[in-house]
């Protein structure tokens, strides 16, 4: 069932907002795009994961680091048993009115930029094994 994505709409709540229900609200919307992209078959995964976020964007943006936590608490046990299987995390910001060459884009991806509005692409994919450390 890896790689497992989608996208949501809108623009992301840092982690150091002082705004505790609009966070509880973010990762609640968050929980719900990832539900309505899982296949019937899927089951929770209990191994080890990379998670990528891109914040597609016009505008204004919070810091690309502050954006990853609430992410990943809210697909706890939707998407994985517990965040401490993520052992790589990759978090960029990219304006949505850019051109971009995209190789072996996913239907998903394309169905953010046919909106037309900010969205993050969400992607989790099996941890590659490597032993060259960069």
């Amino acid at each position: 069932m890896l790689p497992f994505e989608f996208i949501i709409e809108g623009t992301p709540v840092s982690q150091q907002t002082r705004n505790r229900q609009r966070l509880q609200a973010w990762k609640t919307e968050v929980g719900n795009a990832a539900r309505r992209q899982i296949p019937s078959n899927f089951l929770i995964i209990s191994t080890e994961i990379e998670v990528t976020i891109t914040y597609y964007h016009d505008g204004a943006t919070p810091d690309v680091d502050n954006i990853i936590k609430p992410i990943q608490d809210a697909l706890i046990g939707i998407i994985y048993d517990d965040d401490k299987q993520v052992v790589e995390t990759k978090s960029r910001k990219k304006s949505i009115n850019n051109s971009y060459k995209i190789k072996g884009v996913s239907a998903v991806l394309l169905s953010g930029f046919a909106s037309g509005n900010d969205f993050l692409h969400i992607k989790i994919s099996e941890a590659q094994i490597s032993e060259v450390l960069d």
